[in-house]
């Protein structure tokens, strides 16, 4: 089987679009197929990391303002609106869909995996004379597709909500229990749940996603320093390679009053986060990863778009949100009194969440693609 992916990383839009597309090829490659990446080379790209996993990756060149033909030369009859992220793409989808043809033509691909929020029907259209079906990866359900598959791993989604944007026949898969998770967070599930029947917090966990380009890490440490944290407690940044605040962030932990490290690239993720009694996380991809390993979460929403699975956990009881304009030493420290003062809060926060996520998800999509 011959598969082909089209994801972006940029210092904008972050790391979660191709690392979850990267989790799902990893898994393909380990049953015989073919993955190969098609991704442009905006500030903040990901192509590096995704040829160290073995993955022939294609390089679009990054573009200073959009060229070519209009966003709209490829019409449909429904939808004359340019997608609300197509300037993440960095072009236009006639251009983009123009050099993705011919890498598509020399492949010939059994699938195409897209995951991006600025292409839509008519960029896939345009492209379906070079793979035999589509799968298309959403959290927005706000754009036509002509897809064959379509993915939305949103806790709550429900597939009506995408009915009336993919065509007739299309199976729509929604909801957390398909999250894209590497392997080792299914493995390290058990013990991580164990070690949280009687909990505490001595180790709390920073994760703002790969890149944070607004600097909410920094905001956070800078809070936390008011805040009633256990004396015995440390801290754990993580950060991504391509961070621009690495810097800065670095020299802010060592002036924390609590044992901080900062730590980048990680490759443990799962143990990391196994290891950490309380997370305080962006509600972007890794809200799954902590609900499978049951890490109760303070959630910040850091985009727009990720505002609904903040929500749907918090509605839950899965997490406390925050927003970033209340990022300040007394509401944090509100919201971690009463994560402290009362455990027992945090053994039904993971109770709550390990029960959205069990880290099942990429075999039910494997399945399907293999079918």
């Amino acid at each position: 089987m011959k598969v082909a992916f089209r994801a972006d990383a940029s210092l904008e839009m972050g790391s979660g679009h191709v690392m979850r597309c990267l989790t799902l090829a990893n898994a393909l490659k380990a049953i015989g197929a073919e993955c190969q990446f098609i991704c442009r080379e905006h500030p903040g790209n990901l192509i590096a990391h995704i040829r160290s996993d073995g993955h022939v990756t294609h390089a679009l060149p990054a573009h200073p303002e959009p060229v070519g033909a209009s966003l709209l030369a490829i019409k449909t009859p429904r939808d004359e609106q340019a997608p609300a992220h197509s300037h993440w793409l960095g072009t236009t989808q006639e251009q983009d869909a123009i050099e993705c043809a011919a890498i598509l033509n020399v492949l010939q691909s059994d699938w195409l995996i897209v995951d991006h929020y600025s292409l839509d029907v008519r960029w896939e259209t345009r492209l379906k004379p070079y793979y035999r079906k589509l799968m298309v990866i959403d959290d927005l359900a706000d754009r036509l597709h002509a897809c064959d598959l379509l993915l939305d791993q949103t806790f709550g989604r429900d597939a009506e909500d995408y009915l009336v944007w993919v065509p007739p026949g299309c199976r729509i898969l929604c909801g957390s229990q398909y999250a894209l998770l590497r392997p080792e967070f299914a493995a390290l599930r058990p013990y991580s749940l164990q070690r949280r029947t009687t909990p505490h917090l001595r180790q709390l966990l920073i994760t703002m996603g790969g890149v944070d380009k607004d600097n909410a890490t920094g905001k956070v440490l800078a809070a936390l320093h008011g805040c009633p944290l256990p004396a015995d407690c440390s801290i754990t940044v993580i950060m991504g390679t391509v961070a621009p605040w690495l810097s800065e962030v670095t020299r802010q932990a060592q002036s924390m009053p609590w044992p901080t490290q900062v730590m980048v690239g990680v490759s443990d993720m799962a143990k990391v986060m196994a290891d950490s009694d309380l997370a305080i996380g962006a509600a972007g991809v890794t809200s799954w990863e902590r609900c499978c390993l049951g890490l109760p979460t303070i959630m910040l929403v850091l985009a727009e778009n990720q505002r609904k699975v903040a929500e749907g956990l918090e509605h839950a009881g899965a997490a406390r949100v925050i927003e970033p304009s209340q990022l300040h030493v007394e509401s944090l420290r509100s919201l971690l009194a009463a994560l402290t003062e009362l455990p027992m809060t945090l053994l039904d926060m993971s109770r709550t969440a390990a029960n959205i996520v069990d880290g099942d998800g990429v075999g039910a999509v494997l399945h399907l693609l293999e079918s």
